[in-house]
């Protein structure tokens, strides 16, 4: 069995013990970078969500049919 010292500094704050496995996993979602929307594509989701908001919006069938797809 292994043995551990772990500081007095540590011991008082939060610590977190996990497999190293579990933590290279962690860190990789680090490396993700976070979406940041355009003007552009911000201007689209505000009249997005306008559109929902005042009811204008397709079923999955209507837009099936108005893309043209059949079947």
């Amino acid at each position: 069995m292994s043995v551990i010292t772990i500081p007095k500094k540590a011991a008082k704050e939060d610590l977190v013990v996990i497999p190293r496995k579990e933590y290279e996993e962690l860190l990789t979602f680090r490396k993700l970078r976070e979406f940041t929307p355009t003007v552009t594509i911000r201007k689209a989701l505000k009249r997005s969500e306008r559109n929902l908001r005042s009811g204008k919006t397709l079923s999955y069938d209507d837009l099936r049919r108005q893309l043209g797809f059949t079947n």
